[in-house]
């Protein structure tokens, strides 16, 4: 390179650490070699880890001390860098993004979730008013989507969205690196349990999976960070619960040693309207750990499923149905394994983000060749 090619990822809500924004994209660029920068505001402290330089603007106290003061500073030390590049993951940020284009740098809007869909389930949003807030977010999206550089999305169903604002719209899917979760682990010691890592909420199943386990004789191995005390009170208290281990909050190591555990994955959200048509990160991890997977069944999931032989597709909101494929998995250990070794053979045709990873550098390319 004849120079340093200098880009800026920013994040208001995210952890430092968070799998797409630092392990995947960032990673990815930095091995690529750009100069890269993250902007974060967690409260711990500027750091250089795997060559990417880490500035903390400071933890936010509240949500609305997050909007104001945390996106001012954000914007403050974005500035300061003076990068090429400004890529920024959070639409709360989406002013920050209009800001350093209209300073005349380029700047990509990395799209995670649909979130007018995701707002008109969010609780802590009065019911009557979410669908005008989810309508106003909507907008607001679309003004700044055409004005942006690129539009980086999670999903394709998000990248179809976009697409019809700003042609320059690409799908980055959230797929897992090939070799990060799996190790080639005989079937047989492994152990007749399920796993479920990720967010604990009503709206991803768990009350359902707890309660499937009355009729099952098996473990399941539960990581993550349930949303409320409340909700943890109530699944703790149901009678499925004594057949579960429970982690809390693991690392990626951790996860690691889980899947490759047990025998079984789940994945079984409620049918609401932003997980219809998403791609569970967890779903591909379990497939990229060799693990047959239960899922939900969504049209878009059971092609994924079905297409490739590597699970089976339940109702979600039937916990007796969740408890028959458990069951018959575990009591068809080779056909189990022939769906684990399936799933895993996909993730390392199409579903990884070594192919994924190709389109983001695509992106910059022509950013900079522009």
């Amino acid at each position: 390179m004849r120079f340093t090619k200098k880009i800026c990822h920013l994040t208001s809500v995210h952890p430092r650490y968070d799998i797409r924004i630092f392990l995947k994209e960032c990673c990815s660029l930095a091995k690529a070699g750009y100069s890269v920068s993250l902007i974060v505001a967690d409260g711990k402290g500027d750091k250089v880890k795997d060559s990417i330089n880490i500035y903390d603007v400071g933890a936010s106290n509240g949500r609305i001390n997050r909007m104001t003061k945390t996106i001012y500073l954000v914007f403050r030390k974005a500035k300061e860098l003076n990068a090429d590049i400004y890529h920024f993951h959070d639409p709360e940020l989406i002013p920050i993004g209009l800001r350093l284009k209209r300073l005349g740098k380029k700047v990509i809007y990395d799209v995670h979730e649909d979130v007018p869909r995701q707002t008109l389930y969010k609780t802590y949003i009065a019911k009557p008013i979410r669908y005008l807030v989810a309508k106003f977010i909507e907008l607001v999206e679309n003004y700044a989507g055409k004005r942006f550089h690129a539009i980086v999305t999670a999903t394709p169903y998000i990248r179809d969205r976009f697409l019809k604002i700003n042609p320059n719209t690409v799908d980055v899917n959230n797929f897992p690196i090939l070799d990060e979760l799996y190790v080639a682990t005989d079937w047989d010691v492994r152990d007749n349990g399920i796993v479920y890592v990720g967010g604990i909420s009503k709206e991803r199943g768990i009350v359902e999976l707890i309660k499937s386990l009355e009729y099952t004789d098996t473990t399941l191995h539960l990581a993550g960070d349930f949303e409320s005390e409340g909700l943890y009170d109530y699944v703790s208290s149901m009678d499925g619960w004594k057949k579960v281990k429970y982690y809390g909050y693991v690392d990626r190591t951790r996860v690691k040693e889980i899947l490759n555990r047990v025998k079984i994955g789940i994945v079984t959200l409620n049918p609401i309207i932003n997980y219809l048509d998403a791609f569970p990160v967890k779903l591909f991890e379990y497939m990229s750990a060799s693990l047959p997977v239960i899922a939900s069944n969504f049209p878009l999931w059971r092609e994924i499923i079905e297409g490739n032989g590597c699970g089976i597709c339940v109702d979600p909101l039937k916990p007796e149905e969740i408890a028959q494929a458990i069951e018959w998995l575990i009591k068809h250990p080779v056909e189990a394994k022939k769906m684990g070794e399936n799933g895993r053979k996909a993730v390392l045709e199409k579903y990884n983000w070594e192919n994924e990873s190709e389109k983001l550098l695509k992106v910059y390319e022509e950013l900079y060749e522009e």
